[in-house]
């Protein structure tokens, strides 16, 4: 199975003034764990993630106070949509992160996480009937 068949191509996207209680309404608003950053002033495309706000607050910064920029990861690690899931599970593993931003072209088409991976690899179970 390919990247393609387990990301999610509605992504959301934010840019980097957005503060992090702005950042995490948004995402919990969607129900997702990352967010694409796009910043051409920091080189492009990054990522924030859940833990990213997590460790700000827990370091004591405020959320209405500290800037996405601040807190985003701008070293991703990109995928290809043509990429197994295997090399995707990989590079998480190895990288010790767990969503990818995919891209084709240069441009983001969507993210897949570590939850992505095992719903397509993790049989769906049946409930016996009672």
């Amino acid at each position: 199975m390919l990247v393609r068949d387990a990301m999610s191509t509605v992504v959301l996207t934010i840019g980097p003034a957005h503060t992090l209680r702005q950042a995490s309404a948004l995402m919990s608003a969607r129900r997702v764990g990352a967010a694409i950053v796009l910043d051409p002033d920091a080189g492009g495309i990054g990522i924030l993630t859940e833990r990213d706000v997590l460790n700000s607050v827990g370091l004591g910064q405020s959320p209405d106070t500290e800037r996405v920029h601040d807190h985003t990861t701008t070293d991703v690690v990109f995928a290809a949509p043509a990429w197994t899931l295997e090399e995707a599970a990989q590079a998480m593993a190895h990288g010790g992160f767990r969503h990818l931003v995919v891209l084709d072209h240069d441009e983001p088409v969507g993210i897949v996480s570590v939850r992505d991976i095992i719903r397509c690899w993790a049989p769906v179970r049946q409930h016996a009937p009672a």
